[in-house]
């Protein structure tokens, strides 16, 4: 298995909006929207490039998440506004954009809502695309818990990674000694422990 580094790596945020949150049942909106904002703030503070998209946003699906606007306001101004193309890798401008910000880069971290629908379509299609992808499958949900688990399969068989939030912060910091672990352990303790502490 091919470990990814935070040198090698981009994010891609996929669909954090206000209502495609409403379609995600299988989890608490809370713990979706605490892994999203960590996965931003560690971006921010490693340097991981971001790229942002929605779809629809005058519709059902609403603007993305407040908290992404305000982690990450240069990403969020520039985030690919897509017009209903489910799998986002089809559609050009986003194409593009992550064309750009990975200069190269192989390594695919994503997340978003939801997986069953619009997370597990790109993160194949750019698995064929010789990209190597791995899902934070806690920043993201389903409608239930079984097009989770369908969803998730589905990826999978295609050579799709699926990890969790610590389990991916673990990956990229070589130990919390270093400048990265000190820049990124508070902000598991901030989004991510404190809520277990609760």
């Amino acid at each position: 298995m091919k470990k990814f580094k935070i040198e090698d790596s981009v994010m891609l945020l996929i669909d954090h909006q206000q209502g495609t949150l409403n379609f995600a049942a299988n989890r608490s909106h809370d713990l979706i929207i605490s892994r999203a904002r960590a996965l931003a703030k560690i971006a921010k503070a490693l340097q991981i490039p971001v790229v942002l998209t929605t779809s629809q946003e005058d519709k059902a699906q609403g603007p993305l998440i407040n908290d992404l606007k305000e982690i990450l306001p240069e990403e969020y101004e520039s985030r690919i506004k897509r017009t209903g193309v489910t799998n986002a890798w089809d559609d050009k401008q986003y194409k593009q954009a992550v064309l750009k910000a990975s200069n190269g880069k192989k390594n695919i971290i994503m997340a978003g809502l939801t997986n069953d629908v619009c997370i597990v379509w790109p993160s194949i299609s750019m698995q064929e695309d010789g990209y190597d992808v791995q899902v934070v499958i806690d920043a993201g949900g389903s409608p239930t818990e079984i097009a989770d688990d369908v969803a998730r399969k589905t990826w999978e068989s295609n050579g799709v990674r699926t990890t969790s939030m610590n389990q991916l912060v673990s990956e990229l910091i070589f130990s919390w000694e270093t400048p990265e672990g000190q820049k990124v352990m508070p902000i598991l303790f901030e989004e991510i422990f404190s809520q277990l502490l609760k």
